[in-house]
């Protein structure tokens, strides 16, 4: 047998056989869910979408909420989902297991769901907040590089 196997998935791909794993969707992520992570995964996306106006596309191992750019994604796991968030700020609450700065204006922030009690205030009120900072920041030009100051020149001594 003559192929490969995948470096992102690790499946055996035959000589000449057609392979994207990168192209996913969201049912093939979330079908393997259990009974209450599937309930969790509904009312996130509900609430997600109650928001207003925005893309929400799977991505490799992910499903991504966004406006301009990422406000928050999903990774569903076996025994948790776990939810990245975007914000200005840094939560200090018992539910956020890590948070770390993404950008000079972000800081992500992960918490893992197990339950649909669990999506309710305060994790719907960090979502809104995300899904409004999410249109500011772009508005301010948030991907533009920060800009490099120079050093002054030091001012040698000529040797006369």
């Amino acid at each position: 047998m003559t192929g490969r196997e995948c470096y992102h998935c690790k499946q055996w791909i035959e000589e000449g056989q057609e392979h994207d794993c990168w192209t996913t969707t969201e049912v093939a992520l979330t079908q393997d869910l259990s009974e209450d992570l599937q309930d969790a995964w509904e009312r996130l996306r509900e609430t997600a979408v109650s928001f207003g106006d925005q893309r929400i596309y799977a991505s490799h191992k992910s499903i991504m909420f966004s406006r301009k750019s990422c406000y928050f994604f999903v990774r569903p796991k076996k025994s948790f989902l776990e939810l990245c968030v975007f914000l200005g700020r840094t939560l200090k609450a018992p539910q956020v297991r890590r948070a770390d700065r993404a950008s000079k204006s972000k800081v992500y922030h992960i918490i893992h769901i197990r339950h649909r009690d669990e999506v309710e205030a305060p994790l719907t009120d960090w979502l809104q907040e995300a899904y409004e900072l999410s249109e500011v920041v772009a508005s301010k030009g948030d991907t533009a590089p920060a800009r490099s100051r120079q050093r002054p020149k030091s001012k040698r001594l000529s040797s006369r």
